[in-house]
């Protein structure tokens, strides 16, 4: 057999290869397969490539090579793995494409597919090639199935064979056919600081598209994922669902169309918006990964699937434990000088936090960087506020034994800066109109090689300050508008979306070859770059700037719905407040902050003798179950969505002998209603015993008892929560 070696972030794999190619019409089944899902594509007469089936496996697949649809030809074809403009197709086309004869169909041929699994047995990757042979355009297909997570990866790479320049109008990732008497599509929207809240809705024919057209920081009003629910809303211990996310940073587009014969298609991938591609001969535009997968046992299993490859694949450096930290942000805003910001190192090493994170603030002297209208772009660091450099200030965060982070936001810049001054031409604008500002800040042009080594520089030139940084908060405060590249000719202004991110990457690669150990979170005024094309490249994100405790309920519960807790940063912030002016317990806030990345973003000066001992206590807490939350399966008992007024998840061990509890009142019950929390997750044959933590009386009549799996599972526990900002942590270890 032929070997091919794979290389990925974390994975090296040996895979064994197969090859297979049309042979006289005769037809092609290509079956893949994870431990409990199965994808199955066929051939028809005519080497057409069919998308036959994704759904719960189906280990003898050969019935759908003579299955019949009874569809008559007048109203348009089976189902296409990758449809095109062209031909008798008359749904959204995956790809369309113009030629220089002034030819507007592609029509795709099966022509040859591979199949290779990894020594280890992890990984099946499928790649097929189609074929337009009048235009001689390629299209590469890549399918990776995670047998162990039931997760499948889609891309495409289109190849122009062409002797002239072609044009690329829609050029998705994927296309996904789905058969159901109903769809319930869940996805998400939002705002600043209201980022990913759920919203469910039945979708009915016509197109329902999920999309960005702000080129960065496009996770804030949606985000580039979603969970169909079949034939009934989204439950979460059963039913049938299929979850999808783009690993894509720029514009997206995810399409939902129903068409006559009740049939869903998903097309997934960079949006074509302003963006046709002009790919040249022997080109090649790959697309962005769509990572899928399917659960018959509701929304529960499908998260869990999702969770099981992200940190196996799709996050950076997943499994390294993440640090503890105290953020100057909203404790110090601009304001501070060095004695400032060693007092609240001092604070974060008294209660027992691993990491201090300097905020913005810290850099420009010509233009200080003393509020955020001027100074961005100018990274040196401020005389007047810090004399003795980065370095003094992270030798003394080790010294109290912390590690040390810095914020930067490298690809914006306010015009009142030396930047602007010496480098109009690496601005985003379009020739000969207003340069629009949002938070005082213009866009770096990315497409442009000369800024990208230019942002790579403010990255390596930060990490030479001091040896000992480790950690690197990326901003990127406001998103593209009046676009314009001085660096793209004009018959390419359109590739400036798509160039734009793929430059972003490409200074992600020369910053990950250099600094493969430094964490880096990716921070887009709050969630506005939650998504697994950054999480490739960054440990985690900050998942909003609402660090109001109730905010953060609803905007956590969204995004661990797709993305897991290990990447999720969130932080106790003052009461009130800082953004809505809530007013909640210390102990809420921390319980709520616990279930994600635990860090604080406060004054500690601030903090009452009382609050300060409480925190030394939950952060001692937090260090205990910490891989569970960060390693373990989440399961969610109680939605806040709903009407009662709770919210409660749970994350379990994978060999279920560990369990933490987290259970919210978020609205006032009286004297007659308390939560029933059914313990989904655990082990029925196995022994609990329950210990309530970050608390000297517990809510709880059962605490440090032991009960059966079966009892919590069936009966469930019912905690004295009736107030809102009630709160409750429970740890559960097997007992013999």
């Amino acid at each position: 057999m032929n070997r091919l070696t794979v290389i990925s972030i974390s994975l090296i794999c040996i895979f064994t290869f197969q090859a297979i190619k049309a042979q006289n019409n005769r037809p092609v089944l290509i079956e893949m397969h994870t431990n409990n899902v199965s994808m199955i594509m066929s051939t028809d007469v005519n080497n057409n490539l069919l998308f036959q089936y994704f759904g719960a496996r189906i280990n003898n697949a050969s019935p759908f090579l003579n299955k019949n649809t009874y569809r008559r030809n007048d109203y348009g074809t089976d189902n296409f793995v990758y449809p095109t403009a062209g031909g008798r197709n008359f749904r959204e086309p995956a790809l369309a494409v113009s030629y220089p004869d002034g030819d507007l169909n592609t029509e795709l041929t099966y022509i040859s597919h591979t199949q290779e699994t990894s020594s280890d047995g992890k990984i099946c990757k499928t790649q097929i090639v189609l074929e337009d042979q009048k235009q001689s355009l390629y299209v590469h297909l890549t399918i990776k199935a995670h047998r162990n997570e039931d997760v499948f990866i889609e891309s495409a790479s289109i190849e122009n064979k062409n002797k002239k320049a072609i044009t690329l109008h829609n050029f998705y990732s994927s296309y996904l056919p789905i058969r159901a008497q109903k769809y319930y599509l869940n996805s998400f929207h939002g705002a600043w600081a209201q980022e990913m809240t759920l919203e469910q809705e039945l979708l009915m024919h016509g197109i329902k598209s999920i999309e960005s057209k702000k080129g960065v920081r496009t996770t804030h009003t949606e985000n580039p994922s979603f969970m169909i629910a079949l034939n009934t809303p989204l439950e979460e211990n059963i039913g049938e669902v299929i979850a999808g996310a783009l690993a894509w940073s720029g514009n997206y587009r995810i399409n939902f169309q129903i068409d006559e014969f009740d049939i869903l298609g998903i097309t997934a991938g960079m949006n074509p918006f302003e963006s046709e591609y002009k790919l040249k001969p022997n080109e090649v535009l790959k697309t962005p990964e769509m990572i899928y997968t399917y659960s018959n046992a509701g929304a529960g299993q499908a998260t869990r699937n999702l969770h099981d490859w992200a940190r196996n694949y799709g996050i950076y450096d997943a499994q390294t434990i993440r640090p503890t930290l105290l953020n100057s942000w909203e404790g110090a805003y601009f304001k501070f000088d060095e004695q400032v910001l060693k007092k609240m190192m001092d604070d974060a090493a008294e209660i027992g936090l691993e990491m201090f994170v300097l905020d913005d603030g810290w850099f420009g002297n010509e233009y200080p960087r003393d509020n955020d209208k001027t100074g961005l772009g100018d990274w040196q660091v401020n005389e007047k506020k810090l004399p003795n450099g980065i370095k003094d200030l992270a030798d003394y965060a080790i010294q109290k034994g912390l590690k040390f982070g810095i914020w930067i936001e490298p690809e914006m810049v306010n015009p009142t800066s030396n930047l602007a001054k010496q480098h109009p031409d690496w601005i985003v604008k379009a020739k000969d109109r207003p340069v629009t500002t949002m938070r005082s800040q213009w866009m770096l042009d990315l497409t442009n090689p000369k800024v990208q080594d230019f942002v790579y520089g403010v990255f390596d030139n930060v990490m030479q300050m001091s040896p000992n940084i480790s950690y690197i908060k990326w901003d990127a405060n406001r998103h593209i508008e009046s676009v314009g590249s001085t660096y793209l000719s004009a018959n390419e202004q359109s590739h400036f979306w798509i160039n734009y991110t793929k430059g972003l990457y490409s200074v992600y690669e020369r910053i990950r070859a250099k600094y493969p150990n430094v964490i880096i979170q990716a921070c887009s005024s709050g969630g506005g770059r939650v998504d697994y094309g950054a999480l490739k490249y960054h440990q985690e994100v900050w998942t909003s700037d609402n660090t109001d405790a109730l905010s953060r309920i609803f905007i956590q519960y969204g995004t661990n719905m797709i993305y897991p807790a290990l990447a999720t940063g969130a932080h106790v912030s003052a009461s009130p407040n800082h953004q809505t002016g809530n007013q909640t317990p210390i102990k809420f806030r921390f319980d709520l902050a616990m279930s994600g990345r635990l860090g604080m973003e406060l004054q500690p000066q601030q903090l009452t003798p009382q609050e300060k001992k409480f925190a030394q206590i939950a952060i001692r807490n937090y260090k205990e179950i910490r891989p569970l939350l960060m390693f373990g399966d989440l399961y969610r008992i109680q939605s806040p969505y709903s009407d009662k007024g709770f919210y409660s998840l749970m994350y379990s061990s994978k060999d279920k002998k560990q369990a933490v509890l987290y259970a919210f009142c978020i609205k006032y019950q009286g004297r007659t209603h308390l939560p029933l929390l059914k313990l989904y997750g655990l082990d029925p044959q196995k022994k609990y015993k329950i210990k309530e933590i970050n608390t000297n009386k517990s809510c709880f009549w059962g605490n440090n008892q032991i009960f059966s799996g079966e009892y919590l599972i069936n009966e469930g526990i019912n905690p004295k929560l009736q107030k809102c900002f009630d709160s409750a942590i429970f740890l559960l270890e097997e007992a013999q």
